[in-house]
């Protein structure tokens, strides 16, 4: 079992924009985690990734109902043409009552994608979104109908390239046949294998770049202790099913396994996590979150380590979709989706 640190790793593209591999996830510093960083702290995040080498920051219009996007553009407006900006639309914040409290909704309709674009602008401080993705497929608007007007906007130079999120290889090509699609996001890591059922393979065939979210397993692959009873009832892990304590309690068994590997290895369990994501294909990128400066550099040297057949394979046999306890989503949140799912 060998790791060593090369360079061919290190460089992918989406579109025509050459990008680090791991790139930097955005949401964690503002939602659905822990509470919201201060923004000074923020700034310092954000501003370590880049100094890391880090050439990608994804944000959406939902994370913190525009608050990420808005910090984006305070902190990173300046360093504009040092990284590639993407975002993404169709689930947002929306004062569906009239009581001016902000319900998450999906709303992929031409009209709405628009509207929230020219407000993602505004917030993000650009007059361009190098990378705007459908952020869900609302499933009562046809997916060409949605990708239209996205191309829509790369015609009006609003946006440069056109991504989707959590969508299958069959809705892909869908959308592919109306407009090109540069990227394609989906949670991918070791403990969460399902674009292996199709999704990886149909970007490979379309040029399509897989952007992996959560390529640390929502934080339990880099070593985390807690479970979903320590978390607050903001943490979207508290309802989460792998994080739930019976569930919890057998997946900690692999995890000590894990740890013990990248020790061996001489690498943190984020970094062999995020090296097992990239070498699963050459047009795979990801996207690791962080609210702490030591991890967003640790995480940035991962994009050079390279492993050998034998630990990718020990790797594999360890956490898969049949080894992890739990599916990924609740009922609720996996009927948002698109993605293909294991069979039991």
């Amino acid at each position: 079992m060998q790791a060593t640190y090369d360079t061919p790793l290190a460089v992918r593209a989406i579109g025509d924009i050459n990008i680090s591999a791991v790139s930097m996830g955005c949401m964690n510093i503002s939602h659905a985690y822990s509470a919201p960083l201060p923004d000074t702290d923020a700034e310092r995040v954000l501003l370590s990734a880049l100094d890391a080498g880090m050439t990608m920051f994804d944000t959406a219009t939902l994370y913190g109902f525009g608050s990420n996007e808005t910090l984006m553009g305070k902190v990173m407006s300046k360093h504009r043409s040092k990284f590639m900006l993407a975002s993404k639309c169709a689930m947002g914040g929306e004062d569906v009552n009239g009581d001016g409290k902000l319900v998450r909704v999906i709303d992929g309709s031409p009209a709405n994608i628009k509207r929230q674009c020219e407000l993602s602008l505004k917030r993000l401080k650009t007059d361009v979104i190098d990378l705007y993705y459908l952020h869900r497929w609302d499933k009562q608007v046809p997916i060409e109908d949605s990708t239209g007007a996205l191309a829509d906007l790369v015609r009006e130079g609003k946006i440069r390239h056109i991504g989707l999120s959590e969508v299958s290889a069959t809705t892909l090509r869908k959308a592919h046949t109306e407009a090109p699609i540069a990227a394609l996001q989906t949670e991918y890591s070791l403990w969460t294998r399902n674009p292996e059922i199709a999704v990886l393979q149909a970007c490979q065939e379309l040029g399509t770049t897989f952007v992996a979210f959560s390529p640390v397993g929502r934080g339990f692959l880099g070593g985390m202790t807690g479970n979903a009873t320590s978390y607050p009832a903001s943490d979207i892990r508290s309802s989460m099913p792998r994080f739930l304590p019976d569930n919890y309690a057998r997946n900690m068994v692999l995890l000590e396994q894990f740890k013990s590997m990248a020790q061996q290895l001489g690498h943190t369990p984020a970094q062999l996590a995020l090296a097992w994501v990239l070498h699963q294909g050459q047009h795979i990128v990801a996207i690791p979150g962080s609210t702490q400066i030591k991890h967003v550099q640790d995480n940035a040297k991962a994009a050079n380590i390279r492993l050998d057949a034998e630990t990718l394979a020990q790797l594999d046999a360890l956490i898969n979709q049949t080894t992890v306890a739990g599916p990924r989503y609740t009922a609720q949140a996996e009927s948002e989706v698109d993605t293909e799912t294991y069979t039991a």
